[in-house]
Protein backbone atom coordinates (compact mmCIF):
# COMPACT_ATOMS: atom_id res chain seq x y z
CA UNK A 1 0.00 0.00 0.00
CA UNK A 2 1.23 3.40 -0.61
CA UNK A 3 1.94 6.09 1.09
CA UNK A 4 -1.24 8.29 -0.16
CA UNK A 5 -3.22 4.91 -0.31
CA UNK A 6 -2.31 4.64 3.38
CA UNK A 7 -3.53 8.01 4.21
CA UNK A 8 -6.58 7.73 2.23
CA UNK A 9 -7.72 4.76 4.17
CA UNK A 10 -6.84 5.88 7.47
CA UNK A 11 -8.56 9.09 7.01
CA UNK A 12 -11.56 7.33 6.49
CA UNK A 13 -11.29 6.10 9.82
CA UNK A 14 -12.29 9.37 10.84
CA UNK A 15 -14.29 9.98 8.02
CA UNK A 16 -17.15 11.55 10.46
CA UNK A 17 -15.64 14.71 11.51
CA UNK A 18 -13.46 15.63 8.23
CA UNK A 19 -14.75 17.24 5.24
CA UNK A 20 -14.16 13.94 3.33
CA UNK A 21 -15.29 15.09 0.04
CA UNK A 22 -11.82 16.12 -0.20
CA UNK A 23 -10.53 12.90 1.20
CA UNK A 24 -8.41 11.98 -1.82
CA UNK A 25 -6.92 15.30 -1.79
CA UNK A 26 -6.01 15.69 1.78
CA UNK A 27 -4.31 12.14 1.61
CA UNK A 28 -1.83 13.92 -1.07
CA UNK A 29 -1.59 17.26 0.54
CA UNK A 30 -1.25 15.85 3.96
CA UNK A 31 2.02 13.55 5.74
CA UNK A 32 1.79 10.48 7.28
CA UNK A 33 2.33 12.74 10.60
CA UNK A 34 -0.36 14.98 10.04
CA UNK A 35 -3.04 12.46 9.79
CA UNK A 36 -1.74 11.01 13.16
CA UNK A 37 -2.15 13.79 14.49
CA UNK A 38 -5.37 14.41 13.48
CA UNK A 39 -6.26 11.04 14.98
CA UNK A 40 -5.32 11.02 17.82
CA UNK A 41 -7.45 14.98 18.08
CA UNK A 42 -10.05 12.04 17.50
CA UNK A 43 -9.49 9.99 19.77
CA UNK A 44 -9.20 12.53 22.63
CA UNK A 45 -12.31 13.86 22.19
CA UNK A 46 -12.07 17.46 20.15
CA UNK A 47 -15.27 18.79 18.79
CA UNK A 48 -15.61 17.78 15.12
CA UNK A 49 -16.19 21.63 13.88
CA UNK A 50 -13.02 22.77 15.56
CA UNK A 51 -11.16 19.49 14.23
CA UNK A 52 -12.67 20.20 10.54
CA UNK A 53 -11.48 23.87 10.99
CA UNK A 54 -8.16 22.37 11.69
CA UNK A 55 -7.85 20.54 9.12
CA UNK A 56 -9.24 22.79 6.81
CA UNK A 57 -6.23 25.28 7.93
CA UNK A 58 -3.57 22.75 8.23
CA UNK A 59 -4.52 21.56 4.35
CA UNK A 60 -4.32 25.38 3.11
CA UNK A 61 -0.85 25.83 4.67
CA UNK A 62 0.41 22.56 2.99
CA UNK A 63 -0.72 23.44 -0.46
CA UNK A 64 0.47 26.63 0.63
CA UNK A 65 4.03 25.53 1.76
CA UNK A 66 4.28 23.36 -1.70
CA UNK A 67 3.44 26.03 -3.90
CA UNK A 68 5.40 28.63 -1.94
CA UNK A 69 8.77 26.61 -1.12
CA UNK A 70 7.98 23.05 -2.73
CA UNK A 71 8.28 21.30 0.05
CA UNK A 72 5.81 20.46 2.43
CA UNK A 73 5.78 22.30 5.95
CA UNK A 74 8.53 22.05 8.30
CA UNK A 75 7.90 21.54 11.91
CA UNK A 76 8.81 24.01 13.68
CA UNK A 77 8.55 26.69 10.61
CA UNK A 78 11.30 28.78 11.11
CA UNK A 79 10.38 32.71 11.80
CA UNK A 80 11.57 33.49 7.67
CA UNK A 81 8.79 31.35 6.53
CA UNK A 82 6.04 32.54 9.16
CA UNK A 83 7.01 36.21 7.77
CA UNK A 84 6.75 35.10 4.26
CA UNK A 85 3.15 34.12 5.04
CA UNK A 86 2.26 37.26 6.49
CA UNK A 87 3.80 38.71 3.26
CA UNK A 88 2.17 36.33 1.01
CA UNK A 89 -1.59 37.07 2.37
CA UNK A 90 -1.88 40.82 3.64
CA UNK A 91 -0.40 42.80 1.02
CA UNK A 92 -1.64 46.63 -0.41
CA UNK A 93 -3.54 46.16 -3.91
CA UNK A 94 -2.91 49.67 -4.78
CA UNK A 95 0.87 48.70 -3.97
CA UNK A 96 0.89 45.98 -6.16
CA UNK A 97 -0.63 48.34 -8.97
CA UNK A 98 3.01 49.69 -8.89
CA UNK A 99 5.07 46.73 -7.26
CA UNK A 100 3.90 43.17 -9.31
CA UNK A 101 6.48 41.63 -6.71
CA UNK A 102 4.41 42.79 -3.89
CA UNK A 103 2.29 40.37 -2.37
CA UNK A 104 1.89 37.02 -3.43
CA UNK A 105 3.63 35.62 -6.31
CA UNK A 106 1.53 35.19 -9.45
CA UNK A 107 2.79 31.11 -9.79
CA UNK A 108 2.08 30.79 -5.77
CA UNK A 109 -1.55 32.08 -6.21
CA UNK A 110 -2.37 30.67 -9.50
CA UNK A 111 -1.65 27.05 -8.27
CA UNK A 112 -3.41 27.58 -5.06
CA UNK A 113 -6.62 29.12 -7.57
CA UNK A 114 -6.26 25.96 -9.67
CA UNK A 115 -6.53 23.37 -6.79
CA UNK A 116 -9.84 25.82 -4.96
CA UNK A 117 -7.69 27.00 -2.12
CA UNK A 118 -8.33 30.31 -3.42
CA UNK A 119 -11.42 32.20 -4.82
CA UNK A 120 -11.75 35.64 -4.25
CA UNK A 121 -8.86 38.10 -5.31
CA UNK A 122 -7.30 40.36 -3.59
CA UNK A 123 -5.52 39.92 0.30
CA UNK A 124 -6.42 37.49 2.75
CA UNK A 125 -9.11 38.93 5.86
CA UNK A 126 -6.66 39.89 8.76
CA UNK A 127 -8.93 37.49 10.92
CA UNK A 128 -8.24 34.60 8.72
CA UNK A 129 -4.18 34.86 8.38
CA UNK A 130 -4.38 35.06 12.20
CA UNK A 131 -6.58 32.04 12.86
CA UNK A 132 -4.33 29.86 9.94
CA UNK A 133 -1.01 31.22 11.99
CA UNK A 134 -3.06 30.02 15.32
CA UNK A 135 -3.65 26.16 14.26
CA UNK A 136 -0.21 26.77 12.30
CA UNK A 137 1.26 27.30 16.30
CA UNK A 138 -1.36 24.70 17.95
CA UNK A 139 -0.20 21.97 15.74
CA UNK A 140 3.27 22.72 16.31
CA UNK A 141 3.20 22.54 20.16
CA UNK A 142 1.01 19.24 19.98
CA UNK A 143 4.20 18.06 17.93
CA UNK A 144 6.00 18.85 21.36
CA UNK A 145 7.99 21.93 19.75
CA UNK A 146 8.29 25.55 20.19
CA UNK A 147 7.65 27.88 17.16
CA UNK A 148 8.54 31.08 16.31
CA UNK A 149 5.06 32.30 16.65
CA UNK A 150 5.37 35.12 19.44
CA UNK A 151 8.32 36.49 17.77
CA UNK A 152 8.10 40.20 18.01
CA UNK A 153 8.76 40.68 14.11
CA UNK A 154 6.43 38.33 13.42
CA UNK A 155 4.12 40.72 15.64
CA UNK A 156 5.59 43.86 13.87
CA UNK A 157 4.91 42.63 10.54
CA UNK A 158 1.01 41.80 11.15
CA UNK A 159 0.50 44.58 12.76
CA UNK A 160 2.25 47.02 9.65
CA UNK A 161 0.45 44.90 7.42
CA UNK A 162 -2.94 45.25 8.81
CA UNK A 163 -2.64 48.57 8.78
CA UNK A 164 -1.60 49.06 5.31
CA UNK A 165 -4.43 47.01 3.73
CA UNK A 166 -7.58 48.42 5.83
CA UNK A 167 -10.54 46.28 5.04
CA UNK A 168 -14.40 47.23 6.78
CA UNK A 169 -15.99 45.01 9.06
CA UNK A 170 -18.58 42.93 6.97
CA UNK A 171 -21.31 40.62 8.55
CA UNK A 172 -21.20 37.19 7.78
CA UNK A 173 -24.42 37.61 5.87
CA UNK A 174 -24.87 40.73 4.49
CA UNK A 175 -28.75 40.47 4.70
CA UNK A 176 -30.68 38.20 7.27
CA UNK A 177 -32.81 35.35 6.04
CA UNK A 178 -35.97 36.82 8.13
CA UNK A 179 -39.58 35.12 7.69
CA UNK A 180 -40.29 36.38 4.61
CA UNK A 181 -37.17 36.43 2.92
CA UNK A 182 -37.55 32.69 4.46
CA UNK A 183 -40.84 32.15 2.61
CA UNK A 184 -39.24 33.08 -0.87
CA UNK A 185 -36.06 30.81 -0.26
CA UNK A 186 -38.87 27.63 0.68
CA UNK A 187 -40.93 28.69 -2.22
CA UNK A 188 -38.32 27.82 -4.95
CA UNK A 189 -38.35 24.25 -3.54
CA UNK A 190 -41.76 23.08 -3.86
CA UNK A 191 -41.48 19.79 -6.15
CA UNK A 192 -41.32 16.25 -5.24
CA UNK A 193 -37.78 16.30 -6.39
CA UNK A 194 -35.12 14.99 -4.05
CA UNK A 195 -33.25 17.82 -4.27
CA UNK A 196 -36.26 20.33 -3.73
CA UNK A 197 -37.18 18.06 -0.56
CA UNK A 198 -34.07 17.96 0.76
CA UNK A 199 -33.38 21.80 0.73
CA UNK A 200 -36.67 22.60 2.00
CA UNK A 201 -35.78 20.81 5.20
CA UNK A 202 -32.34 21.80 5.04
CA UNK A 203 -33.93 25.43 5.39
CA UNK A 204 -36.84 25.45 7.52
CA UNK A 205 -34.91 22.94 10.30
CA UNK A 206 -32.15 25.28 10.17
CA UNK A 207 -33.79 28.60 10.55
CA UNK A 208 -36.76 26.81 13.16
CA UNK A 209 -34.19 25.30 15.34
CA UNK A 210 -32.74 28.69 16.43
CA UNK A 211 -31.01 29.57 13.28
CA UNK A 212 -28.11 26.57 13.33
CA UNK A 213 -24.70 26.61 12.36
CA UNK A 214 -24.00 25.41 8.91
CA UNK A 215 -21.46 22.77 10.83
CA UNK A 216 -24.26 21.54 13.20
CA UNK A 217 -27.18 21.02 10.04
CA UNK A 218 -24.64 19.49 8.09
CA UNK A 219 -23.33 17.25 10.70
CA UNK A 220 -27.08 16.05 12.05
CA UNK A 221 -27.14 12.78 12.15
CA UNK A 222 -30.62 10.46 12.79
CA UNK A 223 -29.40 9.55 16.53
CA UNK A 224 -29.65 13.19 17.61
CA UNK A 225 -33.67 13.34 16.93
CA UNK A 226 -36.07 12.30 19.33
CA UNK A 227 -40.25 12.42 18.64
CA UNK A 228 -42.07 14.56 21.38
CA UNK A 229 -45.16 14.67 22.37
CA UNK A 230 -47.90 16.23 20.14
CA UNK A 231 -48.50 20.04 20.77
CA UNK A 232 -52.40 20.58 21.13
CA UNK A 233 -53.62 24.14 19.33
CA UNK A 234 -56.91 25.17 19.79
CA UNK A 235 -59.47 23.98 16.54
CA UNK A 236 -56.68 21.73 14.49
CA UNK A 237 -54.97 18.50 14.92
CA UNK A 238 -51.93 18.71 17.24
CA UNK A 239 -48.28 19.49 15.89
CA UNK A 240 -45.80 16.93 15.40
CA UNK A 241 -42.39 17.90 17.53
CA UNK A 242 -39.45 16.39 18.14
CA UNK A 243 -35.83 17.32 20.13
CA UNK A 244 -33.07 17.79 18.50
CA UNK A 245 -29.65 16.37 20.83
CA UNK A 246 -26.90 19.33 19.77
CA UNK A 247 -24.36 17.60 22.13
CA UNK A 248 -20.71 19.00 22.05
CA UNK A 249 -21.39 22.88 19.80
CA UNK A 250 -19.09 25.89 19.11
CA UNK A 251 -20.26 26.82 22.65
CA UNK A 252 -21.30 23.94 24.89
CA UNK A 253 -18.64 21.41 25.71
CA UNK A 254 -19.68 17.23 25.26
CA UNK A 255 -20.49 17.23 28.86
CA UNK A 256 -23.62 19.76 28.33
CA UNK A 257 -26.31 17.80 25.73
CA UNK A 258 -27.99 21.11 24.42
CA UNK A 259 -31.39 20.55 23.03
CA UNK A 260 -33.46 22.43 20.85
CA UNK A 261 -37.17 21.49 19.77
CA UNK A 262 -38.82 21.73 16.29
CA UNK A 263 -42.76 21.97 16.27
CA UNK A 264 -45.41 21.37 13.01
CA UNK A 265 -43.96 22.29 9.46
CA UNK A 266 -40.45 22.23 9.96
CA UNK A 267 -41.16 18.37 11.42
CA UNK A 268 -43.15 17.46 8.24
CA UNK A 269 -40.24 18.99 6.29
CA UNK A 270 -37.86 17.15 7.93
CA UNK A 271 -40.27 13.82 7.58
CA UNK A 272 -40.73 14.36 4.12
CA UNK A 273 -36.59 13.98 3.47
CA UNK A 274 -35.96 10.76 5.41
CA UNK A 275 -38.64 8.82 3.70
CA UNK A 276 -37.63 10.17 0.34
CA UNK A 277 -33.82 9.52 0.58
CA UNK A 278 -34.95 6.14 2.48
CA UNK A 279 -32.64 7.41 5.74
CA UNK A 280 -33.30 5.83 9.08
CA UNK A 281 -29.59 5.56 10.89
CA UNK A 282 -26.55 8.28 10.29
CA UNK A 283 -26.25 11.59 8.46
CA UNK A 284 -29.72 13.51 8.10
CA UNK A 285 -29.08 15.75 5.02
CA UNK A 286 -26.59 14.20 2.01
CA UNK A 287 -25.27 15.01 -0.96
CA UNK A 288 -27.63 13.94 -4.25
CA UNK A 289 -25.78 13.30 -7.21
CA UNK A 290 -26.91 14.12 -11.25
CA UNK A 291 -28.78 10.47 -11.08
CA UNK A 292 -30.56 11.45 -8.04
CA UNK A 293 -28.98 9.07 -5.87
CA UNK A 294 -28.34 10.13 -2.32
CA UNK A 295 -25.25 9.88 -0.83
CA UNK A 296 -24.20 8.11 2.23
CA UNK A 297 -21.44 10.89 3.82
CA UNK A 298 -22.77 13.94 5.27
CA UNK A 299 -23.22 17.05 2.97
CA UNK A 300 -19.95 19.26 3.67
CA UNK A 301 -20.55 22.94 5.44
CA UNK A 302 -20.38 24.76 3.02
CA UNK A 303 -22.96 23.16 0.88
CA UNK A 304 -25.35 24.66 3.11
CA UNK A 305 -24.02 28.29 2.38
CA UNK A 306 -24.12 27.70 -0.94
CA UNK A 307 -27.75 25.61 -1.30
CA UNK A 308 -28.92 29.36 0.56
CA UNK A 309 -27.24 31.48 -2.11
CA UNK A 310 -28.32 29.42 -5.01
CA UNK A 311 -32.20 29.04 -3.53
CA UNK A 312 -32.07 32.89 -2.93
CA UNK A 313 -30.71 33.07 -6.60
CA UNK A 314 -33.74 31.04 -8.12
CA UNK A 315 -36.66 33.69 -5.85
CA UNK A 316 -35.13 36.53 -7.84
CA UNK A 317 -32.45 37.67 -5.04
CA UNK A 318 -29.17 38.71 -4.51
CA UNK A 319 -26.89 35.79 -3.78
CA UNK A 320 -23.98 37.75 -2.61
CA UNK A 321 -26.62 39.28 0.26
CA UNK A 322 -27.18 35.79 1.87
CA UNK A 323 -25.02 33.20 3.92
CA UNK A 324 -25.77 30.39 5.91
CA UNK A 325 -25.23 32.50 8.61
CA UNK A 326 -28.26 34.64 7.40
CA UNK A 327 -30.36 31.85 9.21
CA UNK A 328 -29.00 32.27 12.37
CA UNK A 329 -28.80 36.13 12.19
CA UNK A 330 -32.43 35.74 10.57
CA UNK A 331 -33.66 33.95 13.28
CA UNK A 332 -32.95 36.10 16.13
CA UNK A 333 -34.31 39.42 14.08
CA UNK A 334 -37.57 37.83 13.34
CA UNK A 335 -37.83 36.55 17.08
CA UNK A 336 -37.08 40.62 18.18
CA UNK A 337 -39.91 41.53 15.24
CA UNK A 338 -42.66 38.90 16.73
CA UNK A 339 -42.47 40.16 20.07
CA UNK A 340 -40.24 36.96 21.26
CA UNK A 341 -38.84 37.61 24.75
CA UNK A 342 -34.62 37.68 24.44
CA UNK A 343 -34.34 34.76 26.71
CA UNK A 344 -36.96 32.70 25.48
CA UNK A 345 -35.34 33.25 22.12
CA UNK A 346 -32.05 32.18 23.13
CA UNK A 347 -33.05 29.13 24.79
CA UNK A 348 -33.57 27.92 20.95
CA UNK A 349 -30.77 29.79 19.58
CA UNK A 350 -28.16 28.70 22.11
CA UNK A 351 -26.64 32.13 21.65
CA UNK A 352 -24.42 31.74 25.22
CA UNK A 353 -23.52 36.31 24.61
CA UNK A 354 -26.64 38.01 25.52
CA UNK A 355 -24.72 41.24 24.09
CA UNK A 356 -24.08 39.26 20.68
CA UNK A 357 -27.90 37.89 20.51
CA UNK A 358 -29.12 41.82 21.47
CA UNK A 359 -27.90 43.05 18.46
CA UNK A 360 -30.50 41.56 16.49
CA UNK A 361 -32.93 42.62 18.87
CA UNK A 362 -31.58 46.38 19.00
CA UNK A 363 -31.09 46.66 15.33
CA UNK A 364 -35.20 44.79 15.12
CA UNK A 365 -36.48 47.53 18.05
CA UNK A 366 -34.91 50.54 16.50
CA UNK A 367 -35.92 50.05 13.00
CA UNK A 368 -39.73 50.05 14.22
CA UNK A 369 -39.32 52.40 17.01
CA UNK A 370 -40.88 55.73 17.27
CA UNK A 371 -37.13 57.74 17.06
CA UNK A 372 -36.88 55.65 13.57
CA UNK A 373 -40.64 56.99 12.52
CA UNK A 374 -39.96 60.91 14.09
CA UNK A 375 -41.29 61.95 10.40
CA UNK A 376 -43.53 59.19 9.52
Amino acid sequence: MSGVDRRVHDLDTIAAVLPMERRDELAELLTDQDVETLRHLVNEGMGANTLRALTSDLAYLQAWSLAATGRSLPWPAPEALLLKFVAHHLWDPEKRLVDPEHGMPDDVEHKLRVHGFLRSPGPHAPDTVRRRLATWSTLTKWRGLTGAFASPALKSAIRLAVRATPRPKKRKSAKAVTGDVLSKLIATCQTSNLRDVRDRAILMVAFASGGRRRSEIAGLRKEQLARETPIPVDGGPPLPSLSIHLGRTKTAGADNDEIVYLTGRPVDALDAWLEAARIDKGTIFRAIDRWGNVSQRALDPKAINDIVKQRAKMAGLDPTEFSAHGLRSGYLTEAANRGVPLPEAMEQSRHRSVQQASEYYNSATRRSGRAARILS
